[in-house]
């Protein structure tokens, strides 16, 4: 007999332009708000505001702190080691940029 896979994916679209305040952030992306605190402190989050209860974070800033989740999850890394993972990630996604439009010309 034939056995059947099912797989469930749950995916959520993000608008760039919407914004969470930190409380908002915290429970879309099922993380504290001291570590949330803690990621804008090493540069992982950058929001806009001075103050957190004035604080604003767009569409990026929900992908970006649900990779630290699982960054620090899945390597066991503390947040300035997801910060620097971050940033090489950052920098190849820019790289591989470059290199499209460098073959596009």
């Amino acid at each position: 007999m034939n056995q059947t896979t099912t797989t469930y994916l749950q995916a959520q679209v993000v608008d760039d332009e919407i914004e969470l305040t930190l409380v908002e952030l915290s429970q879309a992306c099922d993380a504290p708000q001291e570590q949330l605190t803690l990621w804008v402190l090493e540069g992982i989050l950058e929001p806009r505001g001075q103050q957190p209860q004035e604080w604003r974070f767009g569409g990026a800033a929900l992908q970006r702190a649900r990779l630290t989740m699982r960054l620090m999850r899945d390597l066991e890394i503390n947040p300035a080691g997801a910060a620097l993972a971050l940033d090489l990630l950052d920098e190849v996604a820019a790289l591989k940029t470059q290199l499209k439009r460098r073959s596009a010309h």
